[in-house]
């Protein structure tokens, strides 16, 4: 982690459970839904706290303990990063004796969550790639509507791109999104893209074709495919 603020900051490592929906959003829970596993118990981390000045980075370390007990399959828990604000804020002058003055500030408090997954025995995953559906309105950027569906044991994480290709075969690509994840349990996740619609594209005729890949930063591997014709 790393402070890319103008201050010193401080910040508070905790730990975290979260319900992944369809919609990709989250919700924060206590217990686990069925044929969910929290990792929390299964690793520990270090520090908990840390005050970085700007510019300043730390390293968080991570180690799995007691995963001889794990039965097969996928844990997940998430690691919680919380900036603690200044008890008194900068430049804020002490009105306590003028009680005729209300005073109110507003300190926002910023947080950031990343998933800790541990796997045992064999990791299955199947992703389907519904039939996508293009959604055009006057004076709007087109809109990509899919629908993932998840199977298997095993969360999946990957990169999106959506290219446009003419009837001529010329290739564009028009989308892309990184790390998008199907968190386990889910059976599926819905996800809506903005097309580029800067250039000269026809999106009434040809078509487009959508690949949901393992992140680029590695060897990627294709997880699904689907092609749309347009009309």
């Amino acid at each position: 982690m790393a402070n890319t603020g103008k201050d010193t900051a401080k910040y508070l490592i905790s730990i975290i459970q979260y319900r992944m929906n369809d919609d990709g959003t989250f919700e924060n829970i206590i217990q686990p839904d069925s044929g969910q596993n929290f990792a929390d118990k299964n690793f520990r981390f270090f520090p908990r706290s840390v005050v970085l000045a700007p510019n300043e980075a730390q390293t968080v370390k991570v180690q799995i303990i007691n995963a001889s007990d794990l039965k097969p399959g996928e844990y997940r828990s998430h690691l919680y990063f919380r900036s603690v604000p200044n008890d008194k804020l900068l430049g804020a002058t002490d009105t306590a004796n003028n009680t005729k003055t209300i005073s109110v500030h507003l300190t926002p408090i910023f947080g950031m969550a990343i998933p800790v997954i541990i796997r045992t025995g064999v990791s299955t995953s199947n992703i389907v790639l519904n039939l996508p559906s293009l959604e055009i309105k006057e004076n709007q950027a087109p809109k990509l509507k899919l629908a993932f569906n998840r199977s298997g044991n095993t969360s999946v994480y990957g990169d999106i791109k959506v290219d446009y290709i003419s009837q001529q075969g010329q290739v564009t690509q028009v989308a892309l999104a990184k790390g998008f994840a199907i968190y386990a349990p889910n059976g599926g996740r819905h996800f809506c893209m903005t097309l580029d619609n800067t250039k000269d594209l026809n999106y009434h005729k040809g078509k487009l074709h959508v690949t949901y890949t393992t992140p680029s930063d590695t060897k990627s591997v294709k997880i699904a495919e689907a092609e749309l014709v347009l009309i």
